[in-house]
């Protein structure tokens, strides 16, 4: 593979594809495609700048050609360190492929280039009275093609599903530098195997996405926000299993500890009672004429010992104050621990008691810190270990209590990643998760899209 500096002649044949001013080598101006919001980092030979699915489709076959590494990317907001060029070659940064090509109502789609940011899509979207629901909290800033490469979703997804479910279709050019189109512009279609969900997720590894059909979902006419507060943590994991229980499915069910709330304490006047151990944040949307009996539905199912107060929002006003303390957990926890352990689990709904009492064993087991909040409503709790770099004994204890952290979430049935993905970080953990005949099966399946391996090499998959 290619990890030197590129020669003259390579230089000059991708300025050919790209133009000189969408192509940077000197150190100084890759440095910054050489990390993403996991911190670690890496140098490029390279960094190009695609604009049309025809530089893609010639910068693939270049690379493919000359066996030189390629990692498409965004904007870097990943945590996993999965647009890293740990092996050096090129960056293909896809942030100015952003121009949204269809808004097709009747049909309720739209096809975009993989650029688009997630809250440039929703702003023009919501003008035609839709919304495409996976919502990271980094949609202000994060890419559509970043979306599909992790299957990033966010609170919306417990009730209207992640990308692969509100994905119909993708346009991609695959290791060889061929075009592949997967889908249909249709919510039904069977012919030939899922290759769109097989991309989404893929983390760049399969192919370069340049388009996407996304399904859309009309914009709900009513919504009421609620805020629960609970006596502990236990108290609160009760609730989510009783809410997800009931007929009426809430758009949003955020689940934050007692730890978080005492932390974003600090950085925000949360208005909390001392008492108060967890919180729910709940979100219920519908008609106006039914939404009143949703809502019903869902604080009845709240109402189990423990129980502290319920706040339902009356106004906007409101509404941003109740999801305040929800924002304001990221930036408190980068200021309190800025080399945390951040994973994103998921198990089963109804076994989020036992992972809540299995975290605080191995929180009082290890010494480590633990905050936990997230997407209770699907299961996907994002725990974080607050750990010291400058403290080898705590490090050795964060890594213990990591291992411990993903055995418990596989004996619960769940998985190691909801939707961060794998990238480098988690890839040791892989087999844990997935049998021998899988992987060997995922990694045949890599080649034969991807035959001198150039894609994204290094990522998803453990060393054999």
């Amino acid at each position: 593979m290619q990890t030197r500096p590129l020669s003259h002649s390579l230089k000059k044949a991708f300025a050919r594809i790209v133009g000189k001013d969408s192509l940077l080598t000197d150190p100084a101006d890759c440095l910054p495609y050489g990390y993403d919001n996991s911190r670690l980092q890496a140098m490029p030979a390279a960094v190009l700048f695609a604009t049309t699915h025809s530089q893609v489709e010639a910068i693939v076959q270049l690379c493919h050609a000359q066996r030189i590494t390629l990692i498409p990317r965004g904007t870097g907001t990943g945590t996993t360190g999965a647009t890293v060029p740990t092996e050096g070659g090129i960056v293909l940064s896809l942030e100015r492929m952003r121009r949204i090509l269809e808004i097709d109502p009747d049909n309720r789609l739209a096809r975009v280039e993989p650029g688009v940011t997630n809250q440039n899509l929703q702003d023009a979207l919501a003008k035609q009275g839709f919304f495409w629901p996976p919502d990271p909290t980094s949609a202000s800033i994060c890419t559509i093609g970043g979306n599909l490469a992790y299957n990033s979703a966010g609170p919306l997804a417990v009730k209207y599903g992640t990308p692969r479910e509100n994905t119909l279709g993708l346009k991609a050019v695959i290791g060889t530098g061929e075009t592949i189109r997967t889908g249909v512009n249709t919510t039904k279609g069977v012919v030939g195997y899922d290759l769109t969900r097989l991309l989404i997720g893929s983390e760049g590894t399969l192919g370069v996405i340049t388009e996407a059909t996304l399904k859309l979902t009309p914009l709900p006419v009513g919504k009421r926000t609620l805020q629960i507060s609970y006596q502990d943590i236990h108290a609160a994991a009760r609730a989510v299993s009783a809410i997800m229980a009931q007929p009426v499915t809430p758009c949003a069910l955020e689940f934050i500890d007692g730890p978080a709330l005492e932390m974003v304490s600090d950085y925000a006047d949360l208005e909390l009672d001392a008492a108060v151990g967890a919180i729910l944040m709940v979100e219920v949307d519908g008609t106006e004429r039914n939404i009143g009996d949703e809502v019903s539905a869902v604080t009845a199912a709240a109402e189990v010992p423990g129980l502290l107060e319920l706040k339902v929002a009356d106004s906007p006003e409101t509404i941003q104050y109740l999801w305040k303390i929800r924002k304001a957990l990221s930036p408190a926890l980068r200021n309190v621990a800025p080399r945390k352990i951040n994973e994103d689990v998921v198990v089963p709904v109804s076994r989020i008691p036992q992972l809540i009492e299995g975290l605080q064993r191995l929180a009082a087991e290890t010494g480590i810190k633990i905050i936990n909040f997230g997407h209770a409503g699907n299961g996907n709790i994002h725990v974080n270990l607050l750990l010291n770099p400058d403290d080898p004994a705590q490090m050795k204890a964060g890594e213990t209590c990591l291992n411990q952290l993903f055995d418990l979430v596989l004996q619960l049935g769940g998985t190691i990643s909801g939707e961060h993905g794998i990238g480098l970080v988690k890839r040791a953990f892989v087999s844990r998760e997935i049998d021998p005949v899988t992987l060997n099966l995922m990694r045949n399946l890599k080649l034969q899209f991807d035959p001198h391996q150039i894609l994204n090499p290094g990522k998803v998959f453990p060393d054999r």
